[in-house]
C-alpha cells in the first residue's frame, strides 16, 4: 500500500469523529459526559431530547470512538472514552473563539457582559485554596460533583444557593465553578452572592479544563 493510500484511510477515519461532533445536540452530550457517567435517560432529561433521540447520539459519538459504554442491570451507563476528548472539545471552542465572529460575539454578549471581573486562573485558585484563602464553590448538580470536584470544594447547586447562603462567611471571597467556560451557573452564582454582600468570583472554566491543567480532582 502507497503513502498517498494510507494518508487517505487515516483521513477517513478523522472524518469519522468530524462527522460525529458535527451536531450541536451531541456536542452538548459531551459536555454533559465530561462532568459524570450517565444513563441514557438522564442524558435526555438534561438536553430536553427523547430517550430513543439522544440514544442514537450516543451511538454514533460511540461509533467513532469518542465514548464508551458499560450495562449495569437494564441500564447503559456512558462516558468519554478519555482525556483526549476532553481535549478536542477545548480545541474546538478555541477555534470557535479565535476564527468565528458568532461565536465571539456569542461570549461577549452573553458570558463577557455578564461579569466584568477577571475570572480566576486554575493554578491561582488552586495556590489560594490551598491556603484557605478561599471557598470553592461547586453549583452543579449533586450527582456531577459525586463523581469528581476540586478539592476542598463545597456542594450547593445553583437552584438552592439563594436559600444557603447563609452557611457562607461574608469575610471570605467565594470562587463559583461549574461545568466550563460556556456554563453560565457560576455567573449566576456569582451575581447573586455579589447582590448579597459576598466577594465572589468565577473560575475560567470548569472541572474538565481543571482536569487538563493536570491539577488534582477529588471524588
Amino acid at each position: 500500500m502507497s503513502t498517498p493510500d494510507v494518508k487517505k484511510q487515516l483521513f477517513e477515519q478523522f472524518a469519522r469523529i468530524g462527522t460525529a461532533i458535527s451536531s450541536p445536540a451531541r456536542l452538548e452530550l459531551l459536555e454533559l459526559l465530561a462532568q459524570a457517567e450517565r444513563s441514557v435517560d438522564s442524558l435526555a432529561t438534561l438536553t430536553g431530547l427523547t430517550v430513543a433521540n439522544s440514544s442514537q447520539h450516543l451511538q454514533a459519538l460511540k461509533r467513532a470512538g469518542l465514548i464508551a459504554a458499560r450495562k449495569q442491570g437494564q441500564f447503559v451507563f456512558y462516558r468519554l472514552a478519555g482525556i483526549e476528548v476532553t481535549q478536542l472539545l477545548e480545541a474546538l471552542q478555541s477555534v470557535g473563539e479565535a476564527h468565528l465572529a458568532e461565536v465571539d460575539r456569542l461570549v461577549r454578549s452573553f458570558v463577557d457582559a455578564r461579569d466584568t471581573l477577571e475570572p480566576v486562573d486554575a493554578a491561582e485558585l488552586a495556590a489560594r485554596a490551598r491556603k484557605g484563602m478561599v471557598t470553592v464553590l461547586d453549583v452543579r448538580p449533586a450527582e456531577e460533583f459525586a463523581a469528581g470536584h476540586l478539592p476542598g470544594a463545597v456542594n450547593v447547586p445553583i437552584v438552592e444557593l439563594r436559600e444557603r447562603l447563609k452557611e457562607f462567611a461574608k469575610g471570605k471571597e467565594v470562587i463559583a465553578y461549574c461545568r466550563g467556560p460556556y456554563c453560565l451557573m457560576s455567573i449566576e452564582a456569582v451575581e447573586l452572592l455579589r447582590a448579597k454582600g459576598f466577594k465572589a468570583r468565577r473560575l475560567d472554566g470548569g472541572l474538565p479544563q481543571w482536569r487538563l491543567a493536570g491539577l488534582q480532582v477529588e471524588i
